[in-house]
């Protein structure tokens, strides 16, 4: 095909990879450091971007697509994607301390409210919470536990939206099904568009 007098290349298949990311990568497409990125573990003839950010320390459900389009939906504040995470914190959290866990707290850039808390199990060492958020602020959920007196040892991101790690082995990517794919897409899906 020409335009312009130019040859002009087919449009880049559209592709979606749901990334079980472990922890030490860069949840980016370089890194100046030198440090290992999450796209050294995708193979894939297009590029592909991170949707979102995971720290270089937590593991977990991360997707990569080159749809900018539906990436930008994704990360939209309007939509309120819920992300789901486990976290093991120091320290004990008691069943009826998890209702302070739920009433939120303010952070240096704003209240932070999880949409839902819970706990998981616990020992005289360390709390397993189950702590799902809306938003994906920079360290949320770890200065979130931090604000309240329980430091996070280790975090994992088990959901994105409706799109759940399962039992993807940590480092392994698989394309997302189109099941998968249509329910993401309804999930950003304006309801009324009048409205805007």
């Amino acid at each position: 095909m020409r335009l312009d007098g130019r040859r002009v290349g087919a449009a880049e298949p559209r592709r979606y990879v749901l990334l079980h990311k472990p922890a030490g990568y860069v949840t980016s497409r370089h890194d100046p450091e030198g440090r290992a990125v999450v796209t050294d573990l995708v193979p894939a003839t297009e590029r592909l971007y991170p949707v979102g950010r995971l720290d270089v320390d937590v593991e977990g459900a991360l997707l990569l697509t080159n749809d900018g389009a539906l990436t930008h939906r994704l990360l939209h504040p309007r939509y309120g994607i819920p992300r789901v995470y486990e976290a093991e914190v120091k320290g004990v959290v008691t069943r009826e301390a998890l209702e302070r866990w739920r009433q939120g707290v303010r952070l240096d850039d704003g209240p932070a409210v999880p949409l839902a808390v819970e706990l998981v199990r616990s020992s005289m060492a360390a709390t397993h919470l189950r702590l799902t958020f809306a938003e994906g602020r920079k360290h949320e959920v770890k200065r979130y536990c931090e604000s309240l007196g329980h430091p996070v040892v280790r975090l994992r991101r088990i959901a994105f939206g409706p799109i759940t790690l399962g039992a993807l082995p940590r480092g392994s990517c698989r394309p997302l099904t189109k099941k998968e794919l249509a329910a993401l897409r309804a999930a950003v899906q304006d309801r009324n568009p009048s409205t805007q």
